[in-house]
Parts: C-alpha cells; structure tokens; sequence
C-alpha cells in the first residue's frame, strides 16, 4: 500500500460572513472564504498576492459559527477536496475546496477577563467542536 497524505493548513481573513445550512440529517454545513496573502520581491519592490480558499466544515458548533465572520483571523486545518455536479444547461462544473477538520480564531480583539488577548481556544474536530471547558454564560474567555 503506498503512503499518501491530503493536509491543508492555512491562517487568513474570512472574506464574507459564513453560511450555514443543514443536511436532511441535521448536520451543519458551513461554507465560507477565506483570503491567504504571501509577500515576495519582484524588481526590488515588496508585491502582495492573495489566493482565495473556499472551505466547508461539517457539524460546526455554534460557538465557532457565530465568530465566522468577515474579516476575521482564523487557523484552519483540513483536506482538499474535490466534487463535480452538471449545472441547469448541462456542463459539467468542478468545486475545489478545503474540508475544514479543525478550526482556531486568532482575533486578538478576542481576550480572557485579564484583558490578554487569546490566541485560539480549545481545538477540537470540527465535527464535534464545542465550547472550552468552564466557557458557559459569562464566563466566556472574551
């Protein structure tokens, strides 16, 4: 059997708010964007290029969902994936996208009660994400 590895870990800025629909199952599905940015010189001058990333995530909790939004910082590890469907005349279309497993805000607008920003929370599978222990009602760490 020969090795092989499919593994994305990418940290940008969303470009839009999330979107969230529900399987006929009643699993989450969240899609978003999300702009990377790599600097390099060309002609001695400092040039800027983003690539855009769609990512999907399944069985996203709440938690994570309401801080996908527009222009926040977010670590995200997955897979790539690729799916094809027919479009209305026929054509047949293909769908890149990175299959979010794991999810980590790095706002530093987010900070615990000292005033220190948080670099992330507790990490866990997407599909089973939850809030960090204790992290209930007020006492959430922002």
């Amino acid at each position: 059997m020969a090795f092989s590895l499919n593994k994305v870990m990418l940290i940008g800025n969303l470009g839009r708010d999330a979107e969230q629909r529900f399987t006929s199952n009643n699993l989450s599905v969240v899609s978003f964007s999300m702009a990377t940015t790599r600097s390099f010189k060309k002609n001695e001058e400092w040039t800027n290029e983003t690539t855009w990333h769609n990512i999907v995530a399944f069985g996203l909790s709440d938690f994570y969902f309401e801080r996908l939004k527009k222009g926040a910082k977010f670590y995200v590890e997955g897979r790539i994936s690729t799916r094809s469907y027919d479009d209305k005349e026929g054509n047949k279309k293909y769908v890149t996208e990175v299959v979010a497993e794991k999810l980590i805000p790095l706002d530093s607008r987010q900070s615990d009660s000292t005033g220190e920003p948080q670099s992330g929370y507790n990490s866990a599978p997407v599909d089973n994400a939850s809030p960090p222990a204790g992290g209930g009602g007020d006492d959430l760490p922002f």
